[in-house]
C-alpha cells in the first residue's frame, strides 16, 4: 500500500534543506512508519534529489516522524532552475512511499 493511505505529511523548507513530516493518521500505525519509514528509505525515495544526509527525528506522542534532508532543494527555492523544487512536492511524493501493512490493518 502507499504510506498516504495510513498517513499525511507537513513540510518546510530553509534555503537548501527540506524537512518532511510524516503523521499517522492513527495511532496503532506509528509502529508501522517506525519499522518502514527509516532515513535510508527516504534517501533512496529521492534519489538524485536529496545529495546530504537524511535524518529522522521520532515523535511518539504525536505519531509522527520528522525527515531534514540536506542538499535538497538545488542550492534553495530562490537559486534553483527547477520548477517546484520546494518541500511541498517532496512531501506529495514521499507519501507514494510503497509499505507493507501488518496483518489486520487497511
Amino acid at each position: 500500500m502507499k504510506l498516504r493511505e495510513i498517513a499525511h505529511s507537513r513540510t518546510g523548507d530553509k534555503g537548501n534543506t527540506s524537512n518532511i513530516s510524516v503523521i499517522a493518521y492513527e495511532a496503532k500505525h506509528y509502529p508501522l512508519l517506525l519499522q518502514q519509514v527509516t532515513s535510508e528509505r527516504v534517501k533512496a525515495h529521492f534519489a538524485g534529489v536529496v545529495e546530504g544526509e537524511v535524518v529522522r527525528y521520532e515523535l511518539p506522542n504525536i505519531s509522527a516522524l520528522n525527515f531534514v534532508m540536506t542538499g535538497t532543494l538545488g542550492g534553495g527555492v530562490t537559486r534553483s532552475l527547477a520548477l517546484d523544487a520546494h518541500g511541498k512536492s517532496l512531501s506529495s511524493a514521499l507519501l507514494d512511499l510503497e509499505i507493507e501493512a501488518f496483518s489486520g490493518d487497511k
